[in-house]
C-alpha cells in the first residue's frame, strides 16, 4: 500500500473514532435500555415484527418491477443477504450492491436488467424517503399527535401513502416539475453555500436520473411507486409502534422528521449500517419532540432490534441458502454492479 493511501486510511479511521467517541454516551444509553424492554408488551412486538415483514415485502415488490422479473425468490434472497452485508461493513452500500448483483445473475436474472434495475430501484427509494418531510408540513400546521388508536393509525397511514404516491407520480410523469425542483434546489444551495455552489447542470442531472427510473420501471411504475412508498411507511409504523409501546405520544410531524433524519444519517458511510449514528441521532431528535430520554432510548432500541439486528441472522441464512443452491457459479464481474439501494445500504434503510 502506498504512503498516501495509508495516510488516507489512518485519517479516515481517526475521523470515525472521534465521531464514535462523541456519540458514545447516547449510544450507550440506547443499548443500556435492554433491561427496560420488558415495558414493551408482546402484542406491540407483534406489530413491530409484522411491520418489518411488510417493509421487506414492499422492497422486494419494487425491485421485481425494476428488474423485470416475476420471481420472488431470487429478489428476496439477494436483498436479504446484501442488506445484511451492507450493515456490517464500512461503506457497505457498494459491497451490498455488488453482492446483490452477483446473486441475482447467478439466480438467472438477466445481467443488463440487474444493472439498470438496481440503480433505478435505489433512486426510487431515495426519492420516496426525501418526499416524506414534505408530507410533514400539513401535520406541523395541524399539530397532530402520534395516533393512540388503530383506526387513527390506519387513517394516518392511508393519508401519508396517498400523498407520497401522488408526489412520486408527479415527479415520474412531469419533466417540467423535475427541472423546477432542480432549479429551486440550485438556488437554495447557492444561498446556503455561496463558496461551494452546486453544479450548474443539476436540473439536467436530476432529469436524467428520473428518465432512467421511468424507463426501467416501464408501464408498471405505479406498482413500484406504491411499493416504495409502502416500504418507508411500514418502517415508520415500526417506530410509531415502539413509541406507543413505551407510552410516548409526541407530535407526529416532528416524529416523522426525526425518522427521516435518522434514515438519511444511516446513508452516510461512516459506520457500518449507521451503527451508533442512527441511535444517537434518533434519540436526540425524539427528545426534541418531547419524548423523555428513557422512553426515547427504549423505543429506539426496540426499533433497531427489529430493523437492524434481526436482519443480520436472516441475511446470513439467505446467503447460505443461496450458496447451497447455486454454489460458486460465476456471473459477470461484480465490479460492474450498480450502487446498492437504500434498503440494502442501511435507509439501509432501503433498512434503517
Amino acid at each position: 500500500m502506498s504512503a498516501p493511501a495509508l495516510t488516507r486510511r489512518i485519517l479516515a479511521f481517526l475521523v470515525v473514532a472521534v465521531i464514535l467517541y462523541g456519540l458514545a454516551p447516547a449510544t450507550l444509553d440506547v443499548f443500556g435500555a435492554f433491561g427496560d424492554l420488558g415495558r414493551v408488551k408482546p402484542w406491540w412486538w407483534a406489530v413491530v415484527l409484522l411491520s418489518q415483514a411488510a417493509v421487506s415485502y414492499c422492497t422486494w415488490a419494487a425491485q421485481r418491477v425494476a428488474l423485470h422479473t416475476h420471481d420472488w425468490g431470487p429478489v428476496a434472497v439477494s436483498q436479504l443477504a446484501s442488506g445484511a452485508l451492507g450493515r456490517v461493513v464500512p461503506g457497505g452500500a457498494a459491497a451490498a450492491g455488488a453482492l446483490q448483483y452477483r446473486m441475482l445473475v447467478q439466480s438467472g436474472v438477466e445481467a443488463a436488467s440487474v444493472a439498470t434495475g438496481l440503480t433505478a430501484g435505489s433512486v426510487l427509494l431515495l426519492v420516496a424517503l426525501t418526499g416524506l418531510p414534505i408530507l410533514a408540513v400539513p401535520a406541523v400546521i395541524g399539530g397532530l399527535q402520534v395516533p393512540t388508536r388503530l383506526t387513527e393509525a390506519a387513517l394516518l397511514g392511508v393519508g401519508l401513502f396517498v400523498g407520497l404516491v401522488a408526489l412520486s407520480a408527479v415527479l415520474l410523469s412531469s419533466e417540467r416539475v423535475v427541472l423546477w425542483v432542480g432549479e429551486a434546489s440550485t438556488a437554495v444551495m447557492r444561498r446556503l453555500r455561496p463558496r461551494h455552489p452546486p453544479p450548474a447542470n443539476l436540473p439536467e442531472r436530476l432529469l436524467a436520473e428520473r428518465t432512467l427510473v421511468r424507463e426501467a420501471l416501464g408501464d408498471r411504475w405505479p406498482v413500484a411507486v406504491s411499493a416504495a412508498a409502502g416500504r418507508w411507511l411500514f418502517d415508520f409504523l415500526t417506530l410509531l409502534a415502539a413509541l406507543e409501546a413505551v407510552g410516548a405520544n409526541p407530535r407526529i410531524s416532528l416524529t416523522l422528521l426525526a425518522y427521516v433524519a435518522a434514515q438519511l444519517l444511516a446513508l452516510i458511510p461512516i459506520t457500518p449500517g449507521g451503527l451508533g449514528i442512527v441511535e444517537a441521532g434518533l434519540t436526540g431528535t425524539l427528545a426534541l419532540t418531547g419524548v423523555s430520554g428513557a422512553a426515547a432510548a427504549v423505543a429506539t432500541l426496540a426499533y433497531r432490534l427489529a430493523s437492524y439486528w434481526l436482519t443480520l441472522p436472516i441475511g446470513l441464512a439467505a446467503y447460505v441458502w443461496h450458496r447451497r443452491r447455486y454454489g460458486d457459479s460465476a456471473g459477470p464481474p461484480a465490479s460492474s454492479a450498480p450502487p446498492a439501494s437504500p434498503a440494502g445500504a442501511a435507509p439501509q434503510s432501503p433498512r434503517g
